[in-house]
């Protein structure tokens, strides 16, 4: 068989072509892509874009308002609105924070021995943390996290919203943050 002869098609045998990357692309773009381009996003971050340089104006009429203000009797702040759900955590008895809790134990093989020693609040906000289909628990409040999850129509249980605000009222100690984020920054003992 004879030996095939390839073509060098002008250029010099053995080298290859140089690419150039300074061409300008001419790939089709949506039109919805070229008016997403076009206005500037509105994020709910972008209200918190602080700018650089704030006017001296700016500066001058904010110290006068100051002023005033300073001048003026203060007000007592209005109570904030309660939202619907805060309404139904206030109608929430004892008694049915304790069904709940009976409940969710009796779905288990066995008692939880290890929290013989704390109150029903603080195994369902125990509970309440670990259970991941309500979203993180370390970095967010009890309280806000539950919010997140109501808002995001997950369904969480009033009851814990209840227990939060009977816990809130009493004035409990490290009610608002998730017994893991505890646990997590701990620092260990011995280390060092």
């Amino acid at each position: 068989m004879p030996t095939t002869r390839r073509s060098s098609g002008g250029r010099p045998s053995g080298r290859q072509a140089t690419l150039s990357f300074n061409h300008r692309v001419t790939k089709s773009v949506p039109k919805s892509a070229k008016a997403l381009s076009s206005t500037p996003a509105k994020s709910p971050l972008a209200k918190h874009v602080i700018h650089a340089e704030p006017d001296v104006k700016d500066e001058v009429d904010s110290d006068a308002e100051e002023k005033e203000q300073a001048e003026e009797p203060e007000q007592a702040e209005p109570e904030r609105q309660r939202s619907e759900a805060e309404l139904r955590a206030d109608k929430i008895t004892d008694r049915q924070i304790s069904r709940y809790w009976r409940n969710i134990e009796s779905e288990r093989r066995t008692r939880r021995l290890h929290q013989e020693d704390l109150t029903v609040a603080e195994k369902i906000l125990r509970y309440w943390d670990v259970s991941s289909q309500y979203g993180p628990c370390v970095g967010v409040s009890r309280l806000k996290r539950w919010q997140r999850a109501d808002r995001l129509g997950l369904n969480p249980p009033v009851e814990v919203l209840a227990v939060l605000m009977q816990e809130e009222a009493q004035g409990t100690q490290g009610v608002e943050r998730a017994h893991m984020d505890d646990i997590l920054n701990s620092t260990a003992v011995g280390a060092g």
